[in-house]
């Protein structure tokens, strides 16, 4: 008996502390970097001009102020509360709700395997940036085509007006010498080695970024999350001051009342789900490492603000170099105007072919680039061990077990994607990230997740909890968008989703074959579909009635349905009540 107890004592002994962050920068700075990614770069100022300029910041504040802000405190204050991950939370609060920590971790998985995918793009983009000549800047190379166009002369801009068939020196080099397109995903080809390197790259710094957890992340972000801003400011101050900025900031934010009526407008929401980080369990994860009183209530909307002003700053930064563009080719802002990988890997490259050093302010794009995404990427496979590892952590939390297994998720990871850097690789890439990391899958989670917290665990009791942990009482606009403005303007905003449904092209051209588009429901549906299926599992495999079952489900841990201070006032009355007793 006495063995066995000290066998038990040895293995609690051999446990790995949880820890925290080594300080309060560090908890901002790793938020701010997941939060402010590619999305804010490439996504938001295309949506902008695309919805109608400066009139598209009236629906994108309205989503902002009743669900990306109430979601962003949400989600960080139940994680400082629990010191849980993004599932084990849910076993705390609301365990019938567990399939939406499920379901937020599936997303992230798939979200792990296309991001980086970019990072390994730009990573090679910024090897070619210390060329004597930036090879997308001219037709001489074998992998250019007779329709060729580049545009150091004023010829060569009249010949690409004149000719439809005409395609620029920076979309061959991207489709014909980074990609080497196939014609469709039936033709999967060979493997891209470059890419495949670049790859390997990026993932050993992922790695070795998060390795020993928040020890390794919370000193990186230190690095990862500042330089984006200084090559930003860089590259804005560089873009204002070219011949044609005006009229691409002019063309960014005019705005255009008559859209608001547009139905596209809805594409705010799923933009603010997306660059704020809601409704995958990232916030959870990164706010369960802080202490108890940190005022998450304060940092949340300072993170907030921070992350739509350096979207609408990006925006300043990416249409002034598009107006640059615009101006030397003498064509319209709306033909350079491009969105995701068409922006950083076609529009802007070719932008900056065409200032004075172009190999400067490519290498200072591409770093902001590499930079952007690797703390994003980092953060969210840093969330999944997390989630993982406080699911099972007797076996998890002891030495060595943390990086073996980040060694395992990283290899599972790159096996899966090495179909995504082959010739019909790009297919394959916008299929994961056109259903699997859809913003409609994230609108359903956050639907739930709201309800759950908001109708189920209890308002009141989330309202004392910040007020218990922060010392301040949060505005009661907090408790209208918990309970009734947030789950419905998510539920709307997934219902206008799916009916303007559109089946996915590459390159407006292309249409996939039909065993594609099923395979692409499949990946949106396993996300949606572990929030009832993991319901009805428990509801099915419980004891007792029916009733009792859910009832039960519905109940939080009793240890996570009190604050601290109303625990601890219950453990003082129950000492006093002991003493009396033995008295």
């Amino acid at each position: 008996m006495l063995n066995r107890k000290q066998e038990t004592q040895n293995k609690q002994e051999e446990m790995e502390e949880r820890g925290h962050w080594g300080s309060k920068v560090e908890f901002l700075l790793a938020v701010a970097g997941n939060v402010v990614g590619l999305g804010n770069v490439w996504r938001f100022p295309y949506l902008c001009y695309k919805n109608g300029g400066g009139a598209f910041l009236v629906p994108y504040l309205v989503f902002v102020v009743t669900c990306g802000i109430p979601l962003f405190l949400l989600e960080t204050t139940i994680g400082q509360y629990t010191q849980e991950g993004g599932i084990t939370c849910w076993r705390k609060l609301c365990p019938l709700a567990e399939g939406i920590g499920y379901g937020g971790q599936l997303i992230l998985f798939y979200s792990c395997m296309t991001y980086i995918i970019i990072l390994s793009w730009a990573l090679l983009y910024l090897v070619f940036s210390f060329s004597s000549q930036l090879p997308w800047s001219s037709c001489d190379n074998y992998w250019n085509t007779d329709d060729c166009v580049d545009f150091s002369t004023r010829n060569n801009t009249v010949q690409w007006t004149n000719q439809t068939n005409s395609t620029s020196a920076a979309t061959e080099f991207w489709e014909r010498r980074v990609l080497a397109i196939s014609a469709g995903i039936e033709e999967i080809g060979s493997i891209r080695w470059e890419v495949l390197l670049c790859l390997i790259v990026m993932w050993i710094i992922c790695y070795f970024c998060i390795w020993k957890g928040v020890k390794s992340t919370g000193k990186v972000v230190y690095f990862t999350a500042t330089f984006p801003y200084l090559m930003l400011l860089i590259l804005l101050i560089r873009g204002l001051s070219l011949p044609g900025a005006l009229q691409g900031v002019l063309f960014y934010l005019l705005p255009e009342p008559s859209r608001l009526t547009d139905p596209q407008w809805t594409n705010a929401g799923a933009q603010i789900f997306f660059s704020y980080s809601v409704g995958v369990g990232s916030l959870t994860v990164l706010g369960s490492y802080n202490t108890y009183n940190n005022n998450c209530y304060k940092d949340c909307l300072w993170l907030c603000l921070l992350n739509s002003g350096t979207s609408v700053v990006a925006g300043f930064a990416v249409f002034s170099v598009l107006g640059f563009m615009a101006h030397e080719q003498g064509v319209p802002i709306a033909e350079v105007a491009e969105s995701g990988p068409g922006l950083a890997f076609i529009a802007y490259p070719q932008a900056v072919a065409m200032m004075p050093v172009p190999q400067l302010w490519s290498i200072c794009f591409f770093v902001m680039l590499i930079l952007l995404g690797l703390d994003t990427q980092f953060v969210a496979m840093e969330v999944v061990m997390t989630s993982i590892i406080d699911m099972f952590p007797t076996v998890m939390r002891r030495a060595g077990q943390r990086e073996r297994f980040l060694l395992l998720f990283c290899l599972t990871c790159f096996c899966s994607q090495v179909v995504m850097i082959t010739e019909g690789g790009m297919y394959v890439f916008q299929m994961f990230d056109y259903y699997a990391c859809n913003g409609a899958c994230i609108l359903f989670l956050c639907v739930f997740e709201t309800l759950a917290l908001g109708w189920v665990f209890g308002i009141e009791r989330l309202y004392d909890i910040i007020k218990d942990m922060t010392g301040v009482r949060a505005n009661p606009f907090f408790k209208i968008c918990w309970l009734y403005l947030t789950p419905l303007v998510s539920l709307g905003s997934f219902i206008c989703s799916l009916v303007e449904y559109q089946p996915l092209t590459f390159n407006r051209w292309y249409v996939y074959p039909a065993w594609a588009y099923v395979l692409g429901w499949v990946m949106a549906l396993s996300s949606i579909l572990l929030v009832p299926g993991w319901a009805l599992y428990k509801l099915g495999t419980g004891t007792g009635t029916l009733s009792q079952r859910f009832h039960r489900l519905c109940r939080p841990d009793l240890d996570y349905s009190l604050t601290q201070k109303k625990e601890a006032e219950l453990q003082r009355v129950g000492g006093e009540a002991l003493q009396q007793f033995t008295d």
